[in-house]
């Protein structure tokens, strides 16, 4: 029996026209990655398509293989009208907490704009101090193609720079499982001391005993 190909839906432009449709002329898109990893920083982008713009494959970063977010990662550099990103670094991810950090991130890739933006699409449930009005959408990442490309965008970004962190402190193996808390991570962090690059606050493991897997 031939195996039926499943056909790829574009993300439809609804969320962004009904804010159009409110009087706003450039609505960009917001995400962030690398809230979970124990090392580096958080990495936040913010994009404005143009309106009804359509990526073939475009898509939540996390639904899409690392080849494939390479190669969107250049066409939405093309088509964005603008793009930016930015980053909180794990000092101050340890002196605000994640989720501010995240929230900082973002509005630094927010303001980072060439095209200054009027209004945000912020994937997930909290919006904090952006000095435009704000939406946020649980889930945007599969719903918004803004909210889309900017997660693309951040995703690839820190993945790069974990690869440069991997470089700098081999001892971790960052390319591998970027600075996520896996098992030979962890155990790395237990046998060389946390690096210059390791969020403090994440570290709680280090004052308990390793479970056997």
């Amino acid at each position: 029996m031939a195996r039926v190909k499943k056909e790829v839906v574009p993300l439809g432009w609804d969320i962004e026209d009904a804010v159009y449709a409110e009087g706003y002329t450039a609505v960009c898109g917001c995400d962030e990655a690398g809230r979970g990893p124990l090392a580096g920083p958080v990495v936040a982008a913010a994009v404005i398509l143009p309106r009804g713009c359509e990526i073939p494959g475009l898509n939540d970063s996390k639904k899409l293989t690392e080849k494939k977010r390479e190669v969107l990662f250049d066409v939405i550099c093309e088509c964005a009208l603008a793009y930016a990103i930015a980053e909180a670094s794990a000092e101050e991810i340890d002196e605000i907490n994640i989720l501010n950090a995240s929230m900082l991130a973002m509005r630094r890739a927010v303001e980072a704009l060439k095209i200054t933006a009027d209004y945000a699409l912020i994937d997930g449930n909290t919006s904090r101090g952006f000095a435009i009005p704000t939406q946020t959408v649980v889930g945007g990442d599969a719903k918004s193609p803004s909210i889309a490309a900017a997660s693309i965008l951040a995703k690839v970004t820190r993945d790069r720079m974990c690869a440069d962190m991997d470089a700098e402190y081999p001892a971790y193996g960052f390319a591998k499982h970027k600075g996520y808390p896996t098992k030979a991570h962890m155990d790395a962090v237990r046998e060389h001391g946390p690096s210059p690059i390791h969020r403090k606050t994440f570290l709680k493991f280090l004052n308990e005993e390793p479970k056997d897997v």
